[in-house]
């Protein structure tokens, strides 16, 4: 149930079961869950519904990427690739890429609260108080309190290094990337994560020159090495300028462009860019939630339990999802914590005794004691794809994190391309998948796949890692002949079975 209240001042107040902040895809997803067993649910936004993976993240980057990936996979078959002639045209990638952030028009979204049943406050908010908001917008101030619960789901904002002149040289972050009009002539790119990797193959694609700064000695830290190294072999072939060891120490924009004072391996030099982007690392946006009220740290990621629920906070009404927390960085492991966050908030607070069907839902979930609903987030098989080229795809553990963790580790990697399916797919597909293997109780509990398309091999992965598949129980999981996943057979058949 909603409660407004008008102050003689004009000042409103509104009252909700449950308020999330931030209504991009992980808060959409929390609220959504919450609200399943009649609660009534508002979610509090201040830019588009739809939130940072819908315009300027996810969605655009991928519009971005796809269109070079098309056509490569083309040129690797003959009969097709005689018939692929230039390059991409830029205005219809950057064309088709509006349509995917539906023009930065959040109207659709909005409809789906709608549809949903979930109120939507615009405006940004701020605690001045437990469970109790101030929400400011152009329009004037709303006071927000939530019954029971309150889920931050605001997500993570681009770092500026504090390099000299590179803030006042206005970089590019992962939003102008994505949300670009024009192609650069040149781009230089600081940071060899997930990020500047991708926005370096899509510029290329479109036909900047590219240079990518990396300060360490690999890109994609988190990944296995040797899909780092395949990967940075990859954006050379591509043309990319890839430098390793490599830091800017100045930065100057005048009329000819930016420039860039860098230190590497050869000594002090320049690089000369129309356009630098930074994608050196993100942070939690907490900064302006008014969090010190809570006694909590203003700009420091929410810690959490396995139940979502913040750890600092007094009482069990503050939950947080998603980048805030610090534990995950993609939309779909954000997503899925949503959804957990959702359904925790839906059991704790809900009322059997309500009438109508929400009660009745409640009460028959209190009667089933679904275990759903006495969800906790398990963040032993993270699955990431890196849509680089080739893509990246890993979930679960790497070899040096099993080893790190005690694991008796054995790894078995097989050559992609060796596969029949993969011979058909495309003319020299190169490409490597790795499991890492626990020896004691023979399971996979990480796998790696590099090569064209690889993301689509992993949610097979994700269901061994996760399930805990024995080994001799994946060995009656048959490929399909002649396709890609016939690895799986080859890696079984290497590991001994």
């Amino acid at each position: 149930m909603t409660e407004r209240t008008q102050h003689s001042g004009g000042e409103e107040t509104v009252t909700y079961d449950v308020v999330v902040i931030g209504a991009g895809a992980v808060g959409e997803n929390a609220a959504d869950r919450a609200g399943r067993l009649g609660l009534s649910v508002a979610v509090v936004e201040h830019e588009l519904v739809g939130g940072e993976c819908s315009y300027w993240a996810c969605m655009p980057s991928k519009a971005l990427l796809r269109p070079g990936a098309v056509l490569a996979a083309a040129r690797a078959v003959p009969g097709a690739a005689e018939l692929v002639q230039g390059t991409l045209d830029p205005a219809a990638v950057l064309a088709r890429r509006d349509v995917f952030t539906s023009h930065w028009d959040d109207h659709g979204q909005v409809a789906w609260l709608d549809s949903a049943g979930i109120a939507l406050v615009r405006g940004s908010a701020r605690f001045t108080g437990p469970k109790e908001l101030l929400v400011t917008s152009d329009a004037g101030a709303t006071r927000v309190i939530a019954r029971h619960a309150v889920v931050v789901a605001t997500g993570s904002e681009p770092v500026v290094p504090p390099v000299d002149g590179l803030a006042e040289a206005q970089p590019w972050t992962s939003r102008e990337a994505t949300a670009v009009e024009e192609v650069p002539a040149r781009l230089a790119v600081l940071g060899g994560g997930v990020v500047g990797v991708e926005m370096a193959v899509a510029y290329r694609d479109l036909g900047a020159e590219v240079t990518l700064l990396v300060r360490g000695d690999r890109l994609l830290t988190q990944a296995e090495p040797f899909a780092a190294e395949e990967v940075a072999a990859g954006l050379r072939e591509l043309g990319v300028d890839v430098r390793f060891g490599t830091s800017a120490t100045r930065v100057v924009r005048d009329a000819d462009g930016v420039h860039l004072t860098v230190d590497g391996p050869q000594g002090p030099g320049e690089v000369h860019a129309d356009e630098v982007l930074v994608a050196t690392g993100r942070r939690p946006r907490t900064a302006d939630l008014g969090l010190d009220v809570l006694g909590l740290e203003a700009g420091a990621p929410l810690e959490v339990d396995d139940a979502l629920q913040v750890t600092g906070a007094d009482g069990d009404w503050l939950f947080a999802v998603g980048d805030v927390t610090g534990r995950t960085a993609t939309t779909h492991q954000g997503k899925y914590d949503a959804r957990v966050v959702g359904d925790v908030v839906a059991a704790r607070f809900s009322d059997p005794e309500a009438e109508g069907a929400a009660g009745a839902a409640a009460a028959e979930r209190d009667a089933a004691d679904w275990t759903r609903y006495r969800a906790t987030a398990d963040h032993a098989a993270v699955p990431q794809v890196v849509f680089s080229r080739p893509e990246v795809a890993w979930v679960g553990r790497t070899e040096q994190e099993a080893r790190d963790a005690g694991l008796p580790v054995r790894t078995v990697s097989y050559a992609i391309g060796d596969v029949a399916g993969a011979s058909v797919a495309a003319d020299g597909y190169a490409g490597t998948a790795q499991v890492v293997l626990d020896e004691d109780r023979g399971v996979v509990v990480g796998a790696t796949f590099t090569g064209p398309d690889a993301a689509e091999l992993l949610q097979a992965a994700t269901f061994a890692v996760v399930g805990e598949v024995p080994l001799d129980r994946l060995w009656h999981a048959v490929p399909a002949y002649p396709t890609v996943s016939e690895v799986w057979l080859r890696l079984l058949e290497t590991a001994g079975l």
